[in-house]
């Protein structure tokens, strides 16, 4: 099946209160025959920062989970070609010249992962379980599709074969210490929602000893000791995800009704 009939790329990012980092995301989409903004009504400056490029289409729309607002955001796609960024993301001019050339010469995949660099506060993280880190980012929107049972992490399925980008995305997930702690635990939030709805639960053991073993094993299996004390931080604060994970679980059985993530 070829899939290069219409080489036109449509950029789609979901938004909520990201107003530090659109302008310069934004800036640097000229590549792009189309850039959709699916905000989740923002309270910050991120709408009038997206609307003060002519070439943005800000839509808002209630956020349910992250699936259902990809798929949201692949509907309004006009071409076939999507690229999804997060606001956090950036892309290198080597990068934006593989993206345009795939899309031009594929004839074979439906959906590329691209590898990605941690940054942690502008510095590269090597290590702590974020060396291997590869995530959907370009598929062809009539094959591809976000499935609904996931709410966080949320998993694309293909029709078709998948490819690897070689250039990596740069992503800037670790600003300071108090944004991306409130980020993992709005992670962890949804992740227990989804196990809840799942009808799955949780034990003492569970609780206790999964966050204690992910810390270990991203910390002296997936060498995060040689990232110093980034390292700890970021091994520490990704366990601490999964505690909430689990505390909040707990919550969710004793009401017996799934809670909004805050």
């Amino acid at each position: 099946m070829k899939y290069n009939h219409n080489t036109k790329i449509s950029v789609l990012i979901i938004t909520l209160n990201e107003d530090k980092q659109m302008k310069a995301l934004l800036a640097d989409l000229d590549f792009a025959d189309e850039i959709i903004v699916v905000d989740s009504f923002s309270a910050d400056n991120t709408e009038a920062i997206c609307k003060s490029f002519k070439n943005v289409k800000f839509i808002q729309n209630k956020f349910e989970n992250y699936s259902s607002q990809r798929n949201f955001a692949i509907a309004q796609a006009k071409n076939d070609w999507v690229l999804f960024l997060d606001a956090d993301e950036r892309l290198t001019p080597e990068l934006k010249n593989e993206i345009i050339a795939t899309v031009k010469n594929n004839e074979t995949y439906a959906a590329f992962l691209f590898p990605r660099t941690f940054m942690f506060e502008n510095k590269v993280l090597h290590f702590s379980g974020n060396q291997n880190d590869k995530i959907f980012r370009l598929s062809h929107k009539n094959h591809a599709a976000y499935i609904s049972d996931r709410l966080i992490h949320e998993k694309l399925k293909v029709d078709g074969k998948i490819g690897v980008l070689k250039n990596k995305l740069i992503h800037y997930s670790y600003a300071n210490y108090d944004s991306y702690k409130s980020k993992i635990i709005r992670y962890g939030k949804l992740k227990a929602q989804e196990k809840f709805i799942k009808k799955q639960k949780s034990s003492y053991f569970l609780h206790l000893l999964h966050p204690v073993y992910n810390f270990f094993y991203n910390y002296f299996v997936r060498l995060g000791f040689l990232d110093g004390k980034k390292g700890v931080i970021i091994c520490y604060l990704n366990a601490y995800c999964i505690h909430i994970r689990y505390n909040e679980l707990n919550q969710l059985w004793n009401k017996k009704q799934p809670l909004s993530p805050k």
